[in-house]
């Protein structure tokens, strides 16, 4: 596997030269600091995979890797940004892999070889925390009726029994558990209400 590094700090550059060097099978095609330079680099050398950091000076390392998405070169964006902006534009220009400098060698190894394979591999820890974001802004869109309705589902209730609970008729239940789903980006009502219960919305689930 040929991999070129694009950094624009020597240390840095030098550090990841040590870690890829003790893999067998791969081979470093070149380092470069800027974005001409990498995508020049690229060009002569074809690796499989380019490791660019998101800031190259005052240009952004997103440069070359939406430069090279249609190419067989892959890409990993190795980074210090935790930033959901960063994370979410690395995604978007295509990039293969989003690793933290602060990881150990280990992970950026395992996400080499998994992108290797085809494969994508963003932080975990990143992902686990922007999808817990993604939560929390999903249940503040609820209404305070479909709140109700939603702790209803959790509670097992019928649309006959939050109509009778909530007082109102079994089609505005209906259309508040379609809101509901729609908001919450579920399938169905098992879905919403195993939710509800993992929120701690529902007496007996925290």
């Amino acid at each position: 596997m040929k991999v070129v590094i694009v950094d624009d700090h020597p240390l840095v550059r030098r550090g990841l030269s040590a870690v890829l060097k003790l893999e067998a099978n791969i081979e470093i095609s070149g380092e470069s600091e800027t974005v001409e330079q990498a995508l020049e680099l690229i060009k002569e050398t074809k690796p499989d995979l380019a490791i660019v950091d998101l800031k190259l000076g005052n240009r952004s390392g997103l440069e070359v890797v939406e430069n090279i998405k249609d190419t067989p070169c892959r890409s990993i964006i190795l980074t210090s940004s935790t930033l959901e902006q960063d994370v979410r534009k690395a995604e978007a220009v295509g990039a293969d892999g989003y690793v933290l400098k602060e990881a150990l060698p280990e992970e950026l190894l395992l996400a080499i070889k998994l992108i290797f394979k085809g494969k994508k591999y963003f932080d975990p820890g990143l992902m686990e925390m922007l999808f817990k974001k993604e939560e929390e802004d999903s249940f503040s869109k609820l209404t305070p009726k479909e709140r109700e309705v939603l702790i209803g589902l959790g509670e097992g209730l019928s649309n006959q029994g939050m109509a009778k609970k909530l007082m109102v008729t079994e089609f505005t239940v209906k259309k508040h558990v379609s809101q509901i789903l729609n908001k919450l980006c579920v399938n169905d009502r098992t879905q919403a209400a195993l939710l509800a219960q993992s929120k701690g919305l529902v007496s007996g689930f925290q």
